[in-house]
């Protein structure tokens, strides 16, 4: 039983990964590039609500699937990947419930990215600062799922 409980968290790991990873590396510029920018904005508005539900389903489905399998890692593994797994939990509640929130509100009122504006508006700089949160955090959350699974590949019981 041992073997699938930590064969799942370890799945759960790569599909963190790999979301984070096609969405942020394959999906997202493909848009971007096939669309022009505000209909582009447009389709990646609609689907990050589901990749913010997903990652954060992803990292509290790890902290279930890694408390089964706790006795198979050593114990520092143990300590580590429940610190990652918890900042990911956290960074992912604060995008759910704030970031993406205030992301749309801002975008909300810029009416178009294509129309001439001055770059220096008060809204524009507000949704660039914002966009680079979300992109740091996102980045973050990448380099978190990786963390994780080196931990859970190096720091296990022998």
């Amino acid at each position: 039983m041992n073997i699938i409980w930590s064969f799942c968290y370890n799945l759960a790991l790569a599909l963190w990964i790999g979301g984070i990873s096609i969405f942020t590396f394959i999906i997202t510029p493909v848009i971007f590039r096939s669309f022009d920018r505000d209909m582009a904005g447009k389709i990646v508005g609609k689907l990050f609500p589901g990749y913010f539900m997903y990652n954060m389903a992803l990292s509290v489905l790890a902290l279930i699937l890694m408390m089964i399998t706790r006795h198979l890692f050593a114990r520092s593994g143990f300590k580590l990947s429940l610190v990652l797994i918890v900042c990911a939990i956290v960074i992912n509640l604060f995008i759910v419930f704030k970031l993406h929130p205030d992301v749309v509100k801002v975008k909300q009122e810029i009416h178009s990215f294509e129309a001439p504006a001055a770059d220096d508006s008060p809204l524009r700089k507000e949704f660039r600062k914002l966009h680079a949160v979300s992109a740091s955090l996102n980045l973050l959350l990448l380099a978190d799922g990786v963390a994780l699974a080196f931990v859970s590949t190096l720091l296990k019981k022998q």
